[in-house]
């Protein structure tokens, strides 16, 4: 009984382990984008950018941001993006249209 009980909180360590070295891995990921967004504003504020290379720039940092959201997103969730702010919406289960 003992070894299956190690077993068990072995496997059960191994599992959440990894789940959380994934999420930090994410969150490392999201973060140096982050810091990506501002170096690129502090170069444009310097004038080592012009305002076009910055736009086009930025752009790339934000779907690539956006791309990693996505993947984090449960299943059923919906994001709205308009005019400079995002909505992100989301439901579960399969309760019935009233």
């Amino acid at each position: 009984m003992i070894i299956l009980d190690r077993l068990i909180l072995g496997g059960l360590s191994f599992v959440f382990d990894k789940i959380a070295s994934a999420a930090d891995a994410e969150r490392d990921d999201a973060g140096s984008i982050k810091e990506e967004i501002l170096a690129l504003q502090m170069q444009l504020e310097l004038g080592e950018i012009s305002d076009e290379d910055f736009v086009a720039l930025e752009r790339d940092l934000l779907d690539r941001l956006r791309a990693l959201r996505q993947e984090d997103r449960p299943a059923g969730a919906v994001s709205l993006d308009r005019g400079g702010f995002e909505v992100d919406v989301s439901f579960e289960g399969d309760e019935p249209i009233r």
